[in-house]
């Protein structure tokens, strides 16, 4: 995507607009790219604040109005027509290019995960992902970040990413539809009581339990081999969901993940949460919108204000951390996997950070 659009600036659109593809988001900010136009142009145009463009171009306009989304295109001078297919037509779904080994590869994780029936030939059970991945894709889209029209990662032709995020979509929906989840944004107050469920032994599938009571869907599921996703965070039907791998089976990796895709869903519900976010938490360079999800996150679970003058931060010893722990009410990994990181040192509390804790709970 990167080198689309430094092509782009130098006036060869072409390969931008193949990204585009279908997408109907995307090709309103290719037509703007295309035309030279920055963010503030546009808004210019439409007598709208350029965080108005900036908060559309981050969900690919999926929060957009047909009208608004028509108003946009005409100021683009963006020409769209329609090509109408007879109904039994079944070409109307995206097409994957997966190579062999890809395939048997998602379709053993499948298999294994029970993702589809058993006794299913090689053949039957790689059509039958290849359609659940395609049907997904048009419902839902790829998951790739838009950010002022550039992707931070391009996931949009990751295989075992899309099956991954099309089985939870699948599980999420299934929850969704039997127990008529409602999410109400402005709705805070249950994040102190999440935080303390950390300190039960029962933390993460009490927390799986509590975020379903506010409207949010925790998913577990396995990752599949490659992938460097943590966990994710996105919309389906405008619930918000949260998946995760349990890739570290470590107490303070399961709460710092949880607690940065919750920050996700809180901050961004209407500013990205749509397009979706899939994270590493090891990645060391990140975006804005990623960067405001590690703050919150470690704030939400050890403020600054306390952690910052805290004989814990120094401690070499368990005992200060474990007594800092309690004073906050929060699990002990959760600290020592704080220090871990500031320290970079992982050898440190190694036998601290609740090895072993998470998938017995939300996987079994």
């Amino acid at each position: 995507m990167l080198d689309a659009y430094h092509r782009a600036k130098n006036g060869d659109f072409e390969l931008l607009r193949q990204r585009a593809e279908n997408d109907p988001g995307e090709l309103l900010i290719v037509a703007r790219i295309t035309k030279g136009w920055s963010q503030k142009d546009l808004a210019r145009q439409l007598g709208l604040r350029e965080q108005a463009i900036q908060r559309y171009e981050v969900d690919r306009y999926r929060s957009i109005s047909l009208a608004g989304y028509i108003r946009v295109a005409r100021a683009l001078s963006l020409r769209m027509s329609a090509d109408f297919c007879s109904p039994s037509s079944t070409d109307w779904m995206p097409s994957f290019e997966v190579t062999q080994a890809e395939a048997q590869k998602v379709l053993k994780h499948a298999r294994a995960n029970g993702w589809l029936q058993s006794d299913a030939s090689d053949e039957n059970g790689i059509s039958q992902l290849v359609r659940y991945v395609a049907e997904h894709v048009e419902m839902h889209g790829t998951p790739s970040l838009l950010r002022t029209g550039l992707n931070v990662e391009d996931h949009s032709e990751d295989w075992s990413l899309l099956s991954w995020k099309a089985q939870i979509t699948r599980r999420a929906k299934a929850i969704i539809e039997r127990d008529k989840l409602k999410y109400r944004p402005l709705d805070v107050s249950w994040l102190v009581d999440l935080v303390r469920l950390s300190k039960l032994d029962d933390g993460p599938l009490r927390a799986q339990e509590l975020l379903k009571q506010h409207g949010i869907v925790l998913i577990a599921e396995p990752h599949i081999t490659g992938m460097k996703v943590d966990g994710a965070a996105f919309l389906v039907d405008d619930i918000p969901v949260i998946g995760m791998t349990l890739l570290r089976d470590f107490l303070d990796n399961f709460w710092f993940t949880l607690m940065h895709e919750v920050a996700h869903v809180i901050l961004h519900y209407r500013t990205g949460l749509a397009a979706g976010f899939f994270d590493d938490v090891e990645a060391t360079q990140v975006d804005e919108l990623e960067d405001e999800a590690n703050k919150f996150a470690a704030n939400m679970l050890i403020p600054e204000e306390v952690w910052s003058r805290s004989p814990a931060r120094i401690a070499k010893t368990a005992d200060p951390i474990e007594r800092f722990a309690d004073q906050l009410g929060i699990s002990p990994a959760i600290v020592f996997g704080r220090i871990r990181l500031e320290r970079k040192n992982y050898t440190l509390f190694s036998d601290k950070i609740g090895r072993g804790k998470v998938r017995k709970q939300l996987l079994s």
